[in-house]
């Protein structure tokens, strides 16, 4: 979908249609922007920033707080007009999701045409626009979904993948975040045509067992299906603190808190974990992460607590405050068949 959150702001509330729409935090707060128009984006605004940032960038913005009810209701329509053409839907977020319309429900035998039909179904629905990628594998279709933003159709086929992924910027390769896209620059890669030129064994060196992947979606190969049945790998719940938290009684407060929201949550979903994870997030926005092997399953949250509470002890950084804590459950076993958790963060 095409700005999402801020596109459902301005259809509820069409004066605001032109102008800097940012969905997040307030500005005085320490909020962070969901989304945001693509006037506010002409600014530099742009998700995951910082809410007084957004603000300092584009003092013109109208900061809308976050309306999940209503962005889950609109993607309930949009996943309805997914599941009219096929029943192999992945979802990625509320706003994306991959298709494989391969046999169809409608007997199309044009994506392309596939593609635009479910566009035109959208926007009929939702009066909402949306932009698709359609290719021969789920990172090129990714891609393409990303080219011609707003309201695009792009169509990668073989003849044209090599050409369009040796001129695509590093950056712009999903999976290429800026750490990694910053060393892949020291490396002397700017493109796909200088990625290419790197051998499995080279990237595998500086990169991990992730240069292997890198080393194939280059070449347009990716193998990867349509997942449109599965599982959580993990479920969590954090807070961020109006103000930093620089004492450790403080915080052991709030993880008492937000363990007892993370155990009603596993309960109401019948899950079970094997290992806790802890997530603190400083107030220079360095975040640690740290895991501890539960001694069994469980969603006690007692157990969860007295664990996740060593692991803050024995990681808590007395000169640091802390502006967010984590709590999540990995290695998870469902008691039953579930759909697709989504939770707020």
């Amino acid at each position: 979908m095409d700005a999402y959150y801020a596109a459902i702001e301005i259809r509820e509330d069409p004066s605001l249609k032109g102008k800097c729409v940012i969905v997040g935090g307030s500005p005085n707060s320490r909020g962070v922007v969901t989304t945001c128009s693509y006037e506010a984006r002409k600014y530099g605004v742009h998700s995951g920033m910082p809410s007084s940032r957004a603000w300092k960038l584009c003092p013109k913005g109208i900061f809308i707080r976050t309306d999940f009810p209503l962005y889950k209701q609109v993607s309930g329509q949009i996943r309805e007009v997914f599941y009219n053409w096929t029943d192999k839907v992945e979802p990625v977020s509320l706003d994306e999701a991959y298709l494989d319309v391969t046999e169809n429900k409608h007997g199309e035998d044009s994506a392309e045409t596939i593609a635009q039909m479910i566009k035109d179904e959208i926007f009929s629905k939702t009066r909402l626009t949306c932009s698709a990628g359609v290719s021969f594998n789920k990172f090129l279709a990714k891609i393409g979904s990303d080219f011609q933003k707003p309201d695009g159709l792009t169509v990668i086929d073989e003849s044209r993948a090599q050409e369009i992924l040796f001129s695509l910027p590093i950056e712009k390769f999903h999976g290429i975040g800026k750490v990694t896209a910053a060393k892949m620059r020291k490396l002397g890669i700017y493109s796909g045509k200088e990625l290419f030129g790197l051998s499995i064994n080279e990237l595998v060196a500086h990169f991990g067992k992730v240069g292997l992947f890198y080393y194939n979606v280059v070449r347009g190969i990716d193998r990867r299906e349509v997942v449109s049945d599965w599982e959580p790998k993990s479920i969590s719940c954090e807070n961020t603190f109006s103000e930093d938290i620089g004492d450790l009684d403080g915080l052991i407060e709030w993880l008492k808190r937000i363990t007892e929201r993370l155990a009603g949550r596993m309960k109401k979903q019948d899950i079970m974990g094997s290992q806790i994870n802890i997530k603190l997030k400083y107030a220079n926005f360095e975040v640690i992460t740290r895991s501890m092997q539960l001694p069994h399953l469980t969603d006690s949250e007692e157990l969860i607590y007295s664990y996740a509470e060593q692991l803050l002890i024995a990681n808590w950084d007395s000169t640091r405050p802390v502006r967010l804590l984590g709590v999540g459950l990995g290695k998870l076993d469902t008691e039953e068949e579930s759909e697709q958790l989504m939770l707020d963060f």
